[in-house]
Parts: structure tokens; C-alpha cells; sequence
């Protein structure tokens, strides 16, 4: 029984003691944390999509409360009541918050296109994509197989006729869909906006129009018919230029001449717009 207690008793002792430094290390050299960090990391909605620029929500809490000059608006799925909160919290002016959405750049569905390759394996989209490069007829084209509604944080991504479609009036401008599609096919745009191009296929017109008949073929018919010069074909592809459009005197006219529909016209407001 004495050896036992002789094992035991310098073991508790030597627990006791590194007990008492490690409180007495935590008391006089703890880093104190800025008050408003917690405080502001609270009002955050807590999607720690990146849209920020920083890592996470922690992240640009950090930034805001010990960083001058850092943006109270860079938060987009929280929109303005974000930003006001955070305002308030930093005695500073509010700041307008420039509501994204996501758009899907196909609309190479079952009606216009189909796979040229019988995939059965793992259904992500990132999986045949390393595999086969792309399981449709188009290589630029959505593969249907669902990362970016795995990733969509307020179901506003769904599959519909092998593709994806985004509810824009659910979608709150995180851009977690943007960096889980491996074709790039989603990008974020602002909500005010209402014209896309629904293709990303750069190839020539002929060998795009075997692929997809949705596709655009680089007529140029909507460059030349755009009266602010908004829309320019680059490498095959119509790409607008949102910052002209708005100038447009004859909108939507774009869409109404495309050869084969690519463009479209649609009311594209987000989840805060709508609310509001």
C-alpha cells in the first residue's frame, strides 16, 4: 500500500503545481481580444463563404474591429441590416451593400443537348470533370450531377432537365455555388441587373451548334444591334458589359435578336431585394 501511495502522491503533487502555473500563465499572459470583435461577429450571418475577402465571418469580424479603413459593406449574403449593425457598433457612417445573385451561364438542357458519355460514378460534377472533363456533348457546358446545390446554403439551387437553375429570389450573393462548379459556369452578378448571356462555350459557331443548340455561335447579331455598345462577342462568346447597359435605349433588344436565345431578359432580384 506504501509503494502505491509513494507512486501516487509526487504525480498529484506535480498536477497540482503545473494546475496553478498554467492559471496563473493564462491570468498574466493572456492576449486580451478587442471588445467588438465578438460583438461584431454576432450581427454576421455566419455563412463563412469568403465573399468578404477574408477567412470567414471570424475573419472579417477581426478586420473590422482592428483594422481602419476596413469596409462595413463587404458582407453581401447579410445585405444593408448587416451593415447598419456593424455601423452602429463602429461609431462609423453606413454603407450601402451591393446585393449579388448567382447566375448559371447554360441552358444546354436535355431539349437542346445531350451526354456523350454513359457516367455512373460518384455524382459530383468535380468527379467527372477529372475523369472524363465533361460527361455532355459540351465540354463548357453544366454537368448536372449537383455540387453546387450540396454547397447552396438557402436551397435556392436546384437540378431541373440535367442542369442547374438558380431562385434568384432565395439566393442572398454568397458565391459558394461560384467555387464549387469546376466549369466555372456560375458567376455572381448584381441583383439590379436584368440581362444574362446562358452560354459559356467559346468554340467556333459551327462546332458550338453541334454541341448545344441553346449555344451562342458568335453571330455578333446582338453586338451590332446593342445601341450603348454593351455586349461584345470575345473568343465566340457575347459578354456583357453591365456597366453600359444601363444606358441602354432600346433594352432588351439584345435578346430579342439572338439567333439561337442565349440571352435572356428577367427580373433577377435576390433574396434581400425581395424582402425589402
Amino acid at each position: 500500500m506504501n509503494d502505491i501511495l509513494n507512486a501516487v502522491i509526487p504525480v498529484v503533487i506535480i498536477g497540482v503545481i503545473c494546475a496553478v502555473v498554467l492559471v496563473v500563465a493564462s491570468k498574466f499572459m493572456a492576449v486580451k481580444e478587442n471588445e467588438k470583435i465578438p460583438e461584431i461577429r454576432e450581427c454576421l450571418p455566419g455563412a463563412n463563404c469568403g465573399a468578404c475577402g477574408f477567412a470567414g465571418c471570424d475573419g472579417y469580424a477581426k478586420a473590422l474591429a482592428e483594422v481602419e479603413g476596413t469596409k462595413t459593406n463587404l458582407c453581401v449574403p447579410g445585405g444593408d441590416s448587416v451593415s447598419k449593425k456593424i455601423s452602429e457598433i463602429l461609431g462609423v457612417e453606413f454603407e450601402d451593400v451591393v446585393e449579388q445573385v448567382a447566375v448559371v451561364h447554360c441552358m444546354g438542357d436535355c431539349k437542346y443537348t445531350c451526354d456523350r458519355v454513359d457516367y455512373s460514378g460518384i455524382k459530383s460534377c468535380a468527379a467527372a470533370k477529372l475523369i472524363f472533363g465533361s460527361k455532355g456533348e459540351c465540354s463548357y457546358g453544366c454537368m448536372g450531377l449537383g455540387d453546387c446545390v450540396s454547397v447552396c446554403p438557402n436551397n435556392a439551387i436546384c437540378i431541373e432537365n440535367g442542369i442547374a437553375h438558380i431562385n434568384t429570389k432565395n439566393c442572398v450573393g454568397c458565391g459558394l455555388c461560384t467555387k464549387a462548379c469546376p466549369n466555372h459556369l456560375i458567376t455572381l452578378m448584381a441583383d439590379v441587373e436584368r440581362v444574362i448571356v446562358s452560354c459559356s462555350n467559346k468554340d467556333k459557331g459551327a462546332y458550338t451548334r453541334k454541341a448545344c443548340k441553346n449555344g451562342c455561335i458568335g453571330c455578333r447579331k446582338c453586338e451590332k444591334v446593342c445601341p450603348s455598345g454593351a455586349i461584345k462577342v470575345v473568343d465566340n462568346l457575347a459578354v456583357i458589359d453591365y456597366d453600359k447597359c444601363p444606358d441602354c435605349d432600346d433594352f432588351g433588344v439584345c435578346a430579342t435578336e439572338c439567333t439561337t436565345g442565349c440571352i435572356s431578359v428577367a427580373d433577377f432580384s435576390g433574396l434581400h431585394r425581395v424582402k425589402n
